[in-house]
């Protein structure tokens, strides 16, 4: 089969497809909220699977029947977003229209949220939903939890109004004169792009008192992104804190309903990352906080009524502390939950005691019972991630049944279980009554008109994991193939699942004519802090695990021509991509590198400096690390593309290494990408256009 001219593409070509389904997931039940009675569950949902608005549901426990609570086409006839609507869908990487998050109260009877800037409150119960009249645009709306009130951001400050639309009101803003730098209420960048924290204030359980974070982005430096496409225009002048270099100011302060606010005692010069926040009827409020180079992870419980803080754990690293979503927690008796590295493994940890065997990689925290911890991980396989509970007492129990990617979300006595699996396409969402099986949540996601040929494997002396696609109906000893590396190789991301969604993409390439290889190396979660950590400051061994395993494979598959090998990449990949060509000709022989970090001090710190230290003490590692002093070693077809909007990888690392190439007399090739950051084209055309301009390019650089 070979690659699809888009003059003679149909409207429902492979390609297209992906495009228009969100690749494949438009109408998979996401966002669950359990009524903690077990009577309700909500869930976000687009009507179709190619329904881009998506909408919110009710599934009742008891007889099973789904209903639709909020149809976001019967409030509005298109969106309008906000610049800080647009940038901060970027960081969540969110796509599409409609309800794209919303709240609860603590009991479940009220939802709210954002649409076009405009703040609905929705009755649970009977699905009216009416929106309020408050000043807007509306950003990131959370009602209270005894339902009383909505907090929401606006103009850089944390607005409050009642329930019935009253008294709107600014909680808590910027002073007057006070710098346009200055915002309350939002994550900065670094903690919406690195850290997973999109949030930027937290509700008290009794509804009185809100912890706001305070950022002041002053110090950080500015960066400019054109549109060279419209050049009179302004460019966008963009606060970016570049490895090295300051970072936003981080500030919390606990303000009550009148407006008083406290201030919380927290040395942010010493631990100037703000991780995460919880606050529950378990304890006072938790502050997880980190130092610059990430080696201290620090939970304070805050004092709401002084602002004093108390140190409740210190967790340490020689290399790096991480992030564990879900935690820090309190379990309904006070006692302390976090995750952490010991013994080889990433355990959970009550009061800082292990309670899970060393055999088992914690992966994330999902909900803190009054009798166990809910929690997702990996054992054996690290393609496969299962959900589980521990209560200190015995073994933890495994509740998830599938092999697959399964993810959870609970409250009271019900579960929903989400499963990803080899087996079919979309997700099986079960929801569970007491632990048994109490009914199913339906997807309504397109089916792929292609099923992946895929072959896991593990191979080589490190057990590298692997996924083998070849071209549909590929009888071994039928033909030489050329290889193509579909990787992404770095941290904090896994390429290699046990779940058909994540090879979609890949057989669509093997049916071009490829041998496609995915291999996740050192580095990639789930095997453990050892594993993780071998790349600290050495990001070229990523690139030897990639040689590694396309050696090892091919010699389980003597099909696979190494004379022809191939590699393409976005972001961290798109770095290793061109790495592979200028360390690697003896083995890569074309490289395809979309979005290429390709100096690392102009990425960002939190990201950059975890991996490689701060660049005034390690510069050397920074040149070993970067690509521009590669640019003599170039003999090979290298295409660099990038999107010129891209606010977290600039088009400057791309121009930079093209500069460098250029200056050493070597042959290469860019394309351009206007208008496009850095998520791949999602229009139709573009999508279809720009996949089969890479299987081209691909096939002459090899010499097809």
């Amino acid at each position: 089969m070979t690659a699809e001219h888009p003059a003679s593409s149909n409207e429902d070509s492979y390609l297209r497809l992906q495009a228009r389904t969100m690749r494949f997931t438009l109408g998979t039940a996401r966002e669950f909220h359990i009524a903690p009675d077990g009577s309700r569950v909500l869930f976000l949902r687009a009507a179709s699977g190619t329904e881009m608005r998506t909408s919110l549901w009710s599934f009742d426990v008891e007889s099973g029947r789904e209903t639709p609570l909020v149809d976001p086409a019967t409030l509005a006839d298109h969106e309008e977003l906000t610049p800080e609507e647009r940038a901060a869908r970027e960081r969540a990487r969110l796509r599409g229209a409609g309800v794209l998050g919303y709240s609860t109260d603590a009991q479940v009877r009220l939802a709210v949220f954002s649409l076009s800037g405009k703040l609905y409150v929705a009755d649970v119960a009977t699905g009216d939903t009416r929106v309020l009249p408050v000043t807007g645009p509306v950003m990131d709306p959370r009602i209270d939890p005894t339902g009383r009130r909505v907090a929401y951001v606006t103009g850089r400050a944390l607005r409050v109004v009642d329930i019935d639309g009253g008294d709107d009101r600014e909680l808590v803003g910027p002073a007057d004169g006070e710098s346009d730098d200055i915002a309350w209420g939002v994550a900065e960048f670094v903690a919406a792009e690195e850290m997973d924290r999109s949030r930027g204030y937290w509700w008290s359980p009794d509804g009185e008192h809100v912890l706001v974070a305070r950022t002041d982005k002053s110090p950080v430096r500015r960066w400019h992104i054109a549109d060279p496409l419209n050049p009179d225009e302004e460019a966008d002048q963009v606060a970016y804190p570049a490895a090295g270099t300051d970072n936003c100011v981080v500030t919390t302060h606990v303000v009550d309903m009148a407006g008083g606010r406290v201030d919380v005692a927290w040395d942010n010069t010493d631990l100037p990352y703000l991780a995460e926040v919880h606050w529950s009827a378990g304890g006072p409020p938790l502050l997880a906080v980190q130092s610059r180079d990430q080696r201290r992870f620090v939970v304070l419980a805050v004092d709401p009524a002084t602002g004093a803080v108390e140190q409740k754990q210190e967790l340490t690293d020689p290399y790096w502390v991480d992030i564990v979503g879900g935690v820090p927690s309190w379990t309904p008796d006070g006692r302390l939950v976090t995750v952490g590295a010991r013994d080889g493994a990433y355990r959970l940890l009550v009061d800082g005691e292990p309670v899970t065997p060393t055999r088992i990689q914690v992966r994330g925290v999902i909900d803190v019972g009054a009798d166990d911890v809910l929690f997702s991980a990996t054992e054996d396989d690290a393609t496969q991630q299962h959900i589980y509970t521990a209560n200190g007492d015995g073994e933890p129990v495994r509740v998830s049944e599938l092999d697959g990617l399964n993810f959870a979300t609970r409250a009271g006595d019900v579960t929903v279980l989400v499963a990803w699996t080899l087996d079919f396409d979309g997700p099986r969402t079960v929801v569970l009554r007491g632990g048994k099986p109490a009914g199913e949540i339906a997807s309504l996601a397109m089916d792929p008109p292609l099923v992946p040929n895929v072959k896991l494997l593990t191979v080589g002396e490190r057990g590298l994991r692997c996924a083998l696609l070849l071209p549909t109906g590929h009888e071994p000893g039928s033909g030489k193939l050329p290889v193509l590396l579909d990787p992404y190789a770095g941290p904090q991301a896994q390429r290699v699942l046990h779940a058909r969604t994540a090879f979609g993409a890949s057989q669509w390439l093997a049916d071009q004519g490829f041998a496609v290889l995915v291999t996740d190396g050192r580095g990639t979660p789930g095997r453990g802090p050892a594993w993780d950590r071998e790349i600290y400051g050495k990001f070229g061994l990523t690139l030897d695990d990639q040689v590694d395993a396309l050696h090892a494979v091919a010699e389980l598959y003597p099909d696979l021509d190494l004379t022809r090998v191939a590699i393409r990449g976005w972001s961290f990949s798109g770095y290793l991509a061109a790495a592979a060509v200028m360390r690697r000709p003896d083995v890569f022989h074309a490289a395809l590198a979309g979005a290429p970090v390709s100096d690392w001090r102009l990425y960002d710190t939190h990201y950059t400096e975890r991996y490689l230290g701060h660049p005034d003490e390690n510069g050397d590692v920074y040149d070993q690390n970067s690509l521009i002093d590669d640019a003599p070693n170039l003999t090979r077809p290298l295409l660099l593309i990038h999107g010129l909007a891209d606010d977290n990888v600039f088009a400057a690392h791309t121009l930079r290494l093209s500069t460098a190439l250029l200056a050493a007399c070597k042959q290469h090739s860019v394309l351009p990408l206007a208008g496009i950051t850095h998520m791949l084209p999602s229009i139709e055309a573009e999508a279809e256009n720009f996949m089969v301009y890479q299987v081209n390019w691909v096939k002459q650089a090899l010499g097809q």
